[in-house]
């Protein structure tokens, strides 16, 4: 799950996302509008949620907001703001907000609303997610593999290996390129590392491997990666 946090106030803005962190989002942060509205153009970049500050340098999250229903973006929207009256709410939400919070806040209010969003978002993401023999447990942070005499295998993997089967298994046999991957999975803001994919696929295809699931992610030389279903025993 990837957030898009644009909050100004620094402190804030890092207790935010250390939060997120530790709750398994890959959060982008930024201290602009302007800055937050190229991230939101960005092609190769799919958010799950945002979370706007409502005064920001350059573009204002409301209109960050304005800007993104213009173009009928469902993406939900978290506005914060010290702004408490009810015209001032009304306005946040009329101009596309999903959900308004008034600063100061706990961070369990915080989580609380993130998750009543994606209750509410077409993107939905359930507790789990099987494709093929595997199924994907986002409340424990493991997958559950099932072989064909219907014995279950759990293999406890690290937020970044989770995230790298999950990106697999939301595009089942289908061809990835590491530059999809790096860009999905990693901060915009992240430094490049050129092998920083290679190096987690390894490291998830052992774990996969040592447990009985075979070589199921192919390398496609030259090309990418991918989850191939139709013969899970290379």
């Amino acid at each position: 799950m990837r957030v898009l946090l644009v909050e100004d106030e620094p402190d804030l803005g890092a207790a935010i996302k250390r939060t997120l962190t530790q709750q398994k989002y890959l959060v982008d942060w930024v201290l602009d509008g302007n800055d937050a509205w190229a991230y939101l153009e960005n092609q190769w970049t799919q958010y799950t949620l945002a979370i706007f500050d409502w005064m920001l340098p350059g573009i204002s999250g409301l209109e960050l907001c304005k800007k993104l229903r213009s173009r009928e973006s469902p993406l939900p929207v978290l506005m914060l703001t010290a702004k408490d009256r009810m015209e001032d709410k009304v306005t946040g939400l009329d101009a596309g907000a999903d959900d308004y919070l008034v600063k100061p806040f706990g961070m369990a209010e915080l989580l609380a609303r993130l998750r009543a969003l994606q209750r509410r978002s077409p993107q939905f993401q359930p507790q789990e997610l099987t494709v093929g023999n595997l199924t994907l447990d986002y409340g424990n942070n493991m997958v559950v593999s099932q072989n064909n005499t219907g014995k279950k295998q759990e293999i406890c993997l690290t937020n970044k290996e989770f995230q790298l089967l999950e990106y697999f298994m939301k595009h089942p046999n289908q061809i990835v390129t590491t530059e999809q991957i790096r860009n999905q999975l990693w901060e915009v803001s992240a430094e490049p590392i050129s092998n920083v994919v290679a190096a987690q696929m390894r490291l998830l295809r052992r774990k996969l491997t040592n447990n009985g699931c075979g070589n199921m992610i192919e390398t496609l030389h030259g090309t990418g990666y991918r989850l191939n279903l139709t013969d899970e025993s290379k």
